[in-house]
């Protein structure tokens, strides 16, 4: 049981006479308006979430090279320390 041509055409009748040949052409206008920024806003939200995780693994990176310098530090301290000690005596 599709749906008949003449089924279609009475429904095209009865939009074109509730909103008028010159609305259709704006409607639809409107409506494509409304997809396109729909997937912009999909697609800000995506890159959004890229930058986010780049920022956040960057972050990390540093976080990883500020423990590094800091591990190095305490190791070159200790040595100096241990090295005072045997020049003390």
């Amino acid at each position: 049981m599709g749906i008949s041509f003449w089924q279609i055409a009475i429904v095209v009748l009865i939009v074109v006479l509730l909103f008028g040949a010159g609305k259709i052409p704006r409607l639809m206008k409107d409506v494509g308006s409304g997809i396109n920024q729909f997937k912009r806003g999909l697609k800000e939200e995506s890159n959004s979430d890229e930058n986010s995780e780049e920022a956040s693994s960057a972050k990390l990176e540093q976080d990883k090279e500020t423990a590094t310098t800091a591990t190095a530090a305490r190791s070159a301290e200790t040595e100096s320390k241990d090295d005072k000690k045997v020049a003390n005596g």
